[in-house]
């Protein structure tokens, strides 16, 4: 099977974590409706992007992974027969959490999770004092439709991250992502450069591996952050084939054509003429 349909659930979340997982629950339903058989959604999506503060009190949000969202999304998987590619607050023991995503298959099968790797701290992204890097490394998982890799919002201006995955049999890469606008940018140039930087890095993942990549990110106003959606997805020579608007929650359902790899991996043959035994450096902080 070459040709699969994702999904792209883009939403804005509120302060209730039911509220959250309902609405996310039925922008899967809506995909599967549309023929999706593999369903991404945002970063954290359970709850408002907590991580603008330091507070302790959020710790609260956390869960288990396999767990309670787990088991309600593996029921929905096996019901809609779609995989589900959930970010979670994971609880691994006291006083050690993650950011995480869990991927059930279309049978409700929990597949396993992948932990974050690159974490940020800056202004209203304090996720540092939240998350424990990741230390699974990078994954792929085998579902019913595609062999898929997973990797999470700040993992994306990483090159190395998106090339390793790809390098482990990926035939998709997949970004739940939580990013967004300062609502006290003086600058509209400035929000328009981050945003096209943000989708460039991503789309230049697809073309320097020859995958598809499937961005999903959050809308709406939350605290100091306008989130600015702006979910797609990109074939492998980096063309967009879907792009969501700014400032709405949208459901889309893109078919893709994983075929299209072959193609692409042979006509632009990027990994036949890597030079492995000149890349040792890149192992270094800095090249001083």
């Amino acid at each position: 099977m070459k040709k699969i349909k994702v999904g792209l659930v883009q939403m804005s979340c509120t302060a209730d974590v039911a509220e959250n997982i309902d609405k996310a629950i039925e922008g899967i339903k809506k995909a599967a409706g549309s023929g999706a058989n593999i369903v991404c959604l945002q970063e954290l999506f359970t709850s408002l992007y907590f991580c603008d503060v330091e507070d302790h009190s959020n710790f609260n949000l956390a869960e288990a992974i396999p767990g309670p969202t787990t088991m309600k999304l593996s029921e929905i998987a096996r019901d809609l027969n779609v995989v589900i590619i959930a970010s979670l607050f994971e609880k691994r023991a006291a006083g050690l959490y993650h950011n995480t995503t869990a991927v059930i298959d279309a049978d409700g099968t929990y597949l396993g999770k992948y932990r974050k790797m690159h974490i940020p701290d800056d202004p209203g992204y304090y996720e540092k004092f939240y998350f424990t890097p990741g230390d699974l490394g990078y994954k792929v998982f085998d579902t019913k439709f595609a062999k898929i890799g997973v990797l999470i919002c700040w993992d994306q201006w990483y090159p190395e991250a998106s090339r390793i995955t790809a390098l482990m049999g990926a035939e998709v890469l997949f970004y739940p992502t939580a990013i967004g606008w300062d609502v006290n940018e003086p600058q509209n140039e400035a929000n328009i450069e981050q945003y096209n930087a943000w989708q460039t890095i991503q789309r230049s993942h697809a073309v320097a591996n020859g995958v598809h990549v499937v961005s999903v990110n959050r809308v709406g106003r939350e605290a100091e952050q306008q989130f600015w959606g702006g979910s797609f997805v990109a074939n492998p020579f980096g063309s967009l084939l879907y792009l969501a608007s700014h400032d709405k929650e949208e459901v889309h359902v893109q078919e893709i054509d994983l075929a299209l790899t072959e193609k692409y991996r042979t006509t632009w043959p990027y990994l036949r003429d890597r030079r492995i035994d000149s890349y040792e450096p890149i192992l270094k902080r800095y090249i001083d």
